[in-house]
């Protein structure tokens, strides 16, 4: 074999290598103690729609003034938001205390690259449908 195209077919896997690896990003979903229901509902769609996407979730509620005496109506807030994603993510990291703010870390279920592919999945079958019918619709017009 050429020493040229052994070493063209080794940058060719590792340029597929790369582009086909995938970095877990924490996202960070913050809110304070006294939060209203919609509010709370809108924060959790978000925490879902990031770990479906594979990324971690980083919960943070802030504490202001008196609210910094009672971290265990914090604790409770945060156990209810992680069983309400319970079916997307486990807990990574039980709440801690850090200052004025009280954080816990919910990982995915599933994994980055397992859930781009199941995006990639989901979506194919319905951009080959439209090539299909633009194609009918040509041989319909000769």
């Amino acid at each position: 074999m050429d020493y040229g195209k052994f070493k063209y077919e080794a940058a060719q896997k590792a340029k597929e290598a790369r582009r086909n690896q995938v970095q877990t990003v924490l996202k960070e979903v913050r809110f304070r103690l006294k939060i209203d229901v919609h509010d709370y509902e809108t924060k959790l769609k978000h925490a879902v729609t990031f770990l479906k996407g594979g990324d971690k979730v980083k919960a943070m509620i802030q504490f202001r003034g008196r609210e910094q005496s009672r971290p265990e109506a914090g604790v409770r807030l945060l156990q209810k938001f992680a069983e309400a994603v319970a079916e997307y993510g486990s807990v990574e990291h039980a709440p801690t205390v850090d200052g004025r703010n009280m954080t816990m870390i919910i990982a995915p279920v599933k994994n980055k690259s397992e859930a781009k592919a199941e995006a990639v999945k989901t979506t194919s079958p319905d951009t080959e449908a439209p090539k299909a019918s633009t194609a009918e619709a040509e041989s319909e017009k000769e």
